[in-house]
């Protein structure tokens, strides 16, 4: 079941570069406890769905995992032992472009623990090519 977009305007795409920090999905809106991006890189479909696996595995109902993340951005390569010419590879695989301050993952609310929800978002850190902090959800002043 691995991610990827329903339909997209453009087959292949640049590679682009990632530079500043993360100014939307950086706070921890659905649930009490959050997995945040401490680099830029990019998560491939197929990391997206081992953390999907690792969490709810880990938590066993107790709480909701949310996945902040989707992978939008396809990544073409061209087979080994081609020779140069021929144009762009096809479609390879779809990933998540994140920048530093994306909160990735977060554990949903109620009386979920926080030794659980810590162990389980670095259970998830582990899946990731990112370095990785675990934060809480900070209280609004009115």
């Amino acid at each position: 079941m691995a991610l990827m977009p329903r339909r997209i305007r453009h087959r292949k795409w640049m590679r682009g570069t990632l530079k500043g920090v993360a100014t939307r999905g950086n706070t921890v809106s659905f649930g009490e406890y959050g997995l945040m991006c401490l680099e830029q890189g990019w998560i491939t479909a197929r990391q997206i769905e081992a953390c999907r696996i690792t969490g709810t595995q880990y938590v066993r109902g107790e709480g909701r995992i949310y996945i902040r993340l989707f992978p939008h951005k396809p990544v073409t390569s061209t087979p080994a032992e081609t020779r140069m010419g021929k144009g762009k590879g096809e479609p390879e695989f779809w990933c998540a472009e994140v920048r530093p301050g994306t909160v990735m993952f977060e554990i949903g609310p109620g009386t979920v623990p926080e030794e659980l929800a810590k162990t389980a978002l670095l259970r998830i850190a582990h899946k990731l090519p990112v370095a990785c902090k675990f934060v809480k959800r900070r209280e609004r002043l009115a």
